[in-house]
């Protein structure tokens, strides 16, 4: 795992404001399905083949991915348009919930980057100042950051970084398997370490299911619903009896994951322009989700699977548990690439995107990182939280555009990230 922070007070390596090119993971979440949101844990948009089950062409993970250079250049808050108009006191509560995190070493729930020493000592100063207005909230960014705009360098087509959307499912489902619930969400498996590789791919382990092997914690209407739960890597479940059950993230089986989506468009089943979330959930099921059936074999062309947790306490209002360990905040908390970037860090995100309607509008927000995804790679690259439920899922499935990024580095850190 590469880390950012280079050490204590010594800034990050990865980037240069004078030009030193670093070699970084190259974005390619949603860049496979440029416009279906990423995968939670797992991935996004996706695309897949159509008719009988043509043999797609072989579609490239995260492991053999090009890398790409980057760069910071130095920027300044006067010159972040927006800035001044955002809402600082509510980007001030979402940064203090990652700081409560990192003062008080709470291990997080997916590896990341560690904080940097820089990045501590803003948190404790966060924490002891308590909530702050607005006004007050923008002096304490502008004090204790330092912005840098992210900006790629060829082999990138673009010096912009791409941004995709995602969201928490509300589904349907039931703790018992029923003829209307029959696809089940399985917990991590006993008596494996997390930290262990070994477990089998996605087609090995729906086959230890139908063996009776695997038990599992609730059970879906069909494949589909569990798979796109996976890519999204959380859910609330509303269960038959009225309650709801929230689905927490709790592993992978580390096979690399593999778009889906992708395949359909790289095989010209379905066309790029064409393709959205509603169109692939509607091609898996048209196919078959049966042992051998076109939609079931499109679904394990994806190699990686996840695996999550039931937490009856958390609060309704809460969000979902992110990379970091927290809830997240829509419109808030983003995830990132977690081998490059610390949890916690803020970045401010500026892009013409449809995020409240139909209608692109600009979109102006200081962000902070929350959480990550196995198919979040590279500098310039941003998945937004939008919330829980279907309007949120519509808003996150139409977010697949070019953006700026500028993160913001703790001021102590020195003049040159």
């Amino acid at each position: 795992m590469r880390c950012l922070g280079a050490g204590p007070g010594r800034p990050p390596e990865h980037f240069s404001t004078k030009r030193r090119q670093v070699r970084v993971a190259k974005m390619r979440h949603n860049k496979e399905l440029e416009h279906l949101p990423a995968e939670r844990a797992v991935a996004r948009v996706e695309k897949v083949p159509q008719g009988a089950t043509p043999k797609p062409p072989s579609v490239s993970t995260r492991s053999d991915r090009a890398r790409a250079p980057a760069e910071l250049e130095p920027a300044t808050f006067a010159e972040l348009a927006g800035f001044a108009e955002d809402d600082h006191a509510d980007a001030f509560r979402a940064f203090r919930r990652s700081c409560a995190v990192i003062v008080a070493q709470r291990p997080p729930l997916r590896a990341a980057t560690p904080p940097s020493v820089g990045l501590l000592s803003v948190c404790r100063r966060a924490l002891d100042l308590g909530d702050l207005d607005a006004p007050a909230a923008r002096r304490f960014f502008e004090a204790s950051f330092r912005p840098r705009r992210i900006v790629s360098r060829p082999p990138q087509s673009t010096e912009r970084g791409f941004l995709t959307g995602y969201y928490e499912p509300m589904v349907d489902g039931s703790p018992t398997r029923t003829e209307a619930f029959s696809a089940p969400v399985l917990a991590w498996p006993r008596g494996h370490d997390r930290h262990e590789s070994g477990l089998p791919d996605r087609a090995a382990i729906e086959a230890l299911v139908r063996s009776g092997r695997l038990e599992p914690i609730v059970w879906l209407r069909d494949p589909v619903e569990v798979y796109f739960v996976q890519v999204q890597g959380s859910a609330r479940v509303r269960l038959p009896d009225g309650t709801t059950l929230r689905l927490v993230y709790a592993g992978r089986n580390g096979h690399p994951y593999t778009s889906i989506g992708r395949i359909l468009v790289e095989t010209g089943v379905i066309a790029e322009a064409h393709m959205s979330l509603a169109r692939l959930k509607a091609w898996l099921r048209d196919h078959g989700q049966a042992p051998g059936e076109a939609g079931a074999a499109l679904m394990q062309r994806n190699a990686s699977y996840v695996f999550f947790r039931a937490v009856p306490e958390l609060d309704p209002t809460d969000g979902p548990i992110g990379g970091q360990g927290i809830g997240l905040t829509p419109l808030r908390s983003i995830a990132i690439d977690r081998t490059l970037y610390p949890y916690g860090l803020p970045f401010f995100v500026s892009a013409v995107l449809p995020w409240r309607g139909a209608d692109a509008i600009p979109f102006r927000r200081l962000m902070i990182a929350q959480d990550t995804g196995s198919a979040i790679l590279g500098p310039a690259r941003a998945d937004i939280f939008f919330g829980s439920g279907d309007d949120a899922g519509a808003r996150a499935g139409d977010i697949r555009h070019a953006g700026d990024l500028v993160v913001l580095w703790p001021e102590e850190e020195g003049p040159d990230p």
